[in-house]
């Protein structure tokens, strides 16, 4: 399956309240994010998601989009080789991740390493929002067999 799209999830809103509560979490209260008058008056028009928003949907997109490993016991974000952030995400968009899978290893036994080609998508949009080449590491459960 290296090359080939593994899965697409679902559409998920970006809609003002989710890019609120994010920036509760963060602490990153820039006004292009929070404040609906202020962002109307910059050239994207109104607020705009903040970047690793977008980025950290990538968990539930995976989760709904990609294969389930067979004798897995846990996975692990093992973290990124790149990520781009193309375009910005107005809120009251909707977007979803596309899974491609790019490379599969397996570094030591009862476990493997898997680096995905992620592309999160802006529904009607002609460019993404993001791409990252994101790699997971699966732990197998000791019942199987390597």
């Amino acid at each position: 399956m290296t090359g080939r799209e593994a899965g697409v999830s679902s559409w998920y809103l970006i809609d003002q309240a989710r890019i609120d509560a994010f920036a509760e979490v963060t602490g990153d209260h820039q006004f292009i994010h929070v404040d609906p008058d202020r962002a109307a008056a910059t050239l994207f028009g109104g607020t705009i998601a903040h970047g690793f928003l977008t980025l950290s949907l990538l968990s539930v997109m995976g989760l709904e989009a990609q294969p389930k490993i067979d004798g897995a016991a846990m996975g692990i974000n093992y973290g990124f080789d790149r990520v781009r952030f193309l375009t910005p995400v107005r809120a009251g968009s909707r977007v979803r991740g596309r899974f491609v899978l790019a490379a599969l290893k397996r570094p030591r036994p009862g476990e493997i390493d898997i680096t995905w080609q992620a592309t999160v998508e802006i529904e009607g949009g002609r460019r993404p929002a993001l791409v990252a080449d994101w790699m997971n590491r699966f732990h197998l459960d000791d019942r199987v067999e390597e």
